[in-house]
């Protein structure tokens, strides 16, 4: 289904980015957002409300807090994005990875590649799918930021086709 303005001014953002992440692995509040992020409660409601205007979280229930309902969010990992969505996205993701990239162990394991190439279809068609598939595990591993037995990881991943032109 496709979003509309919303989603794709929600996408646009590198502090919702961040906060898509944290809602991957947890159902959240407002509350334990700010406190994770180290951002004002209100700053992390107005980006909740945001992301959920574009679609692209969902409440997940309401938990009782000192007599008064708190929402609870979650990212839905299984959304996709349109292509304009995605042209959106790329800028916000570059500069979260350019953040994350600052909190990188040198000593601890990682990958790093880049490739503008040329391959057969099929090749194509199964590396793009064993990454998706390593992508759904991973979202499905997710656990809240900082359990005791898990460590912080980064993950982004572009993978399309391109004009064989390469005028765009």
């Amino acid at each position: 289904m496709p979003l509309g303005d919303a989603s794709l001014r929600a996408l646009a953002h590198p502090v919702r980015l961040r906060i898509m992440s944290l809602l991957t692995g947890a159902e959240l509040t407002a509350a334990d957002i700010a406190r994770e992020l180290g951002i004002t409660h209100a700053n992390a409601s107005y980006h909740l409300r945001n992301l959920l205007a574009g679609g692209l979280i969902v409440t997940a229930g309401e938990q009782k807090i000192r007599g008064g309902l708190a929402k609870r969010y979650r990212y839905d990992v299984s959304r996709r994005f349109t292509p304009e969505q995605a042209g959106l996205f790329y800028p916000a993701a570059a500069d979260e990875l350019t953040r994350r990239a600052r909190a990188r162990r040198p000593e601890g394991l990682g990958v790093l590649g880049d490739a503008e190439v040329w391959v057969d279809p099929e090749v194509w068609r199964d590396v793009h799918d064993r990454i998706s598939a390593a992508l759904h595990d991973l979202h499905a591993a997710a656990r809240p930021a900082g359990t005791a037995g898990t460590i912080r990881t980064s993950t982004t991943v572009a993978l399309f086709e391109m004009d064989p032109d390469g005028r765009r």
